[in-house]
C-alpha cells in the first residue's frame, strides 16, 4: 500500500484495493438489483430528471470510503459528478458535507445505500482506529490492525485503518511469517530432534526477505527466542508488568528486535499498554467491531 494517495483520500488507494472495491460493488448492487432492477425508482422516476445530493456526516470522526462512490457510479453506467470532497482520513463535524454528488436522480437513488453501506462501515473503522491512535499519543507504539477482517473486505479495512492513523500488520498469510505456538507444536510432531532455533533458521533460509514474527507468552520463552533477533516478538496477553520486564530484557538482548503486544487490548487499557514500552499494539476491534459512522444523504433535487 505504498502508492500514490487517491483524489478523495489523504492515503494510498492502490490498484489492488481499487479491484476488491469493484468486485465488492459488483456482488453488493447484484444483492440490490437482480435482473429487475431498482423497481421503485425506475417506475416512479424520470429517465431525464437530475439532480443533487450532499452526503453529510451526522457525528464526529474519521471519513473513509469516498473513493468508492465513483466506482459505485461506474458499475451503473450513470453520469454521475463528485465534487465539492473532503478526503479520506479527514476529521469530520456533525453536519459538514462530505461531497456533493449530481446526475441522473435514478441513478443517486439506487447508488445510495450501496455508497452508504460501504462509507458508514469503512468510516467506523477510520474513527476507531483514530480513538485508539489518540489514547497512544506520547509514547512510541503504534497501533496496528489483524487479520481479524471480514472475508472479502480485508483490503478495505485495512485502508480505513490507515486513514484513522493506523498501521497495517501482514495483510494475509503470504507477505510474513508469524510462528505461534501451534507452528511449532505441529512441526515437533514430526521433526521432534530440532530445536526453535532450527525452525527459526530453516524460515532465514527459505524465505530472507519476509519479515518474521515469534509468538510467545512467557518470558522465558522470549529470552530463548531473542538471540535468533526476529524481526518483531508477539507478546500474548501478558501483564503490564510482564510486558515493562520484556522491554528490559529485549533492550539488553536484542534492541533491534520489535515487541508488539497482543490481547486483552481496549480502549481502557491501551494506554497503559503503550507506556510499557512496546513498539506495537495489534488490536482485532478495529476491523471486527467498529461501530458503523453516521452518513447520511441529504436530497436537493
Amino acid at each position: 500500500m505504498d502508492s500514490a494517495p487517491h483524489p478523495f483520500s489523504l492515503y494510498p488507494f492502490t490498484p489492488e484495493i481499487e479491484q476488491s472495491a469493484r468486485e465488492l460493488i459488483r456482488l453488493g448492487l447484484q444483492e440490490d438489483l437482480q435482473q429487475r432492477g431498482d423497481v421503485t425508482s425506475n417506475l416512479l422516476i424520470d429517465e431525464q430528471e437530475t439532480g443533487s445530493v450532499v452526503i453529510r456526516a451526522r457525528e464526529e470522526g474519521r471519513l473513509s470510503g469516498l473513493p468508492l462512490a465513483p466506482l459505485v457510479f461506474e458499475a451503473l453506467e450513470a453520469r454521475c459528478q463528485i465534487s465539492e470532497t473532503t478526503p479520506d482520513g479527514s476529521l469530520v463535524e456533525p453536519g459538514q458535507a462530505v461531497a456533493t454528488l449530481t446526475g441522473p436522480v435514478r441513478a443517486l437513488l439506487t447508488a445510495e445505500r450501496t455508497i452508504l453501506n460501504f462509507m458508514t462501515h469503512l468510516s467506523g473503522i477510520a474513527t476507531l482506529t483514530a480513538t485508539y491512535v489518540e489514547k497512544v499519543q506520547g509514547t512510541e507504539a503504534k497501533i496496528l490492525d489483524t487479520r481479524k477482517t471480514h472475508p472479502g473486505f480485508r483490503l478495505l479495512e485495512k485502508y480505513a485503518v490507515l486513514c484513522g492513523g493506523g498501521t497495517n500488520h501482514r495483510i494475509g498469510l503470504y507477505d510474513g511469517v508469524m510462528i505461534k505456538d501451534n507452528h511449532l507444536a505441529a512441526r515437533r510432531a514430526h521433526h521432534p530432534n530440532e530445536d526453535d532455533g532450527d525452525v527459526i533458521r530453516l524460515v532465514r533460509q527459505v524465505w530472507p526477505e519476509l519479515p518474521l514474527t515469534l509468538e510467545v507468552d512467557t518470558l522465558d520463552q522470549l529470552r530463548s527466542m531473542l538471540p535468533a533477533v526476529p524481526d518483531v516478538v508477539l507478546l500474548d496477553n501478558m501483564t503490564l508488568e510482564q510486558l515493562r520486564e520484556a522491554v528490559e530484557i529485549r533492550d539488553s538482548l536484542a534492541p533491534q528486535t520489535e515487541l508488539e503486544a497482543s490481547g486483552g487490548v481496549n480502549l481502557q487499557t491501551v494506554a497503559d499498554i503503550a507506556a510499557t514500552g512496546v513498539d506495537r499494539i495489534s488490536v482485532g476491534a478495529l476491523t471486527h467491531s467498529a461501530p458503523a459512522f453516521d452518513l447520511g444523504f441529504d436530497w436537493s433535487v
